[in-house]
């Protein structure tokens, strides 16, 4: 039986999801900007525009979270979800937690009706690939991603 649960998070948890988000905003070499993780985290939260699943360890520590967006494919003509984020705190890394949080994902996605679950990683994010992998999810090979910055980023 693992030492935590996962569960959804509420604007309540938003001072243990702050920093965390700031960390792996950091990981993407994002300068640490902890207001402006709190407020996006916040936002996102009170206009119920995204799904964060939060880690906590039997302590009340957070553990992790991963946020997912709920969206369409106009293809399948259904709605399906973009896992956008996943972090686990570095001392609870290996523990099972990033599992867990997938696989609470893959089930939040299921109940909100999505029939795909999507998501991009860093090209050298080789353990985060390796769990993706083990738990079924299979790399693109048909279709190249594009994006179009219409904003600077610093």
């Amino acid at each position: 039986m693992p030492d935590f649960v996962i569960r959804r998070a509420g604007i309540g948890d938003l001072p243990g999801l702050a920093p965390m988000f700031n960390a792996y905003r950091q990981f993407y070499a994002r300068a640490p900007d902890l207001p402006l993780a709190a407020h996006y985290l916040g936002e996102r939260l009170q206009r119920d525009e995204s799904i964060v699943l939060l880690a906590i360890g039997e302590a009340g520590d957070a553990l992790g979270f991963t946020q997912l967006y709920p969206t369409f494919c106009s293809v399948a003509a259904a709605p399906i979800c973009v896992l956008y984020d996943l972090w686990v705190e570095p001392a609870a890394r290996r523990s099972g937690v990033a599992r867990a949080l997938m696989v609470a994902a893959a089930d939040q996605a299921r109940a909100t009706g999505a029939v795909r679950l999507e998501l991009m990683t860093a090209r050298t994010n080789f353990a985060a690939q390796r769990l993706y992998e083990s738990l079924g999810w299979v790399r693109d090979q048909q279709f190249f991603t594009y994006s179009l910055m219409l904003v600077p980023q610093p």
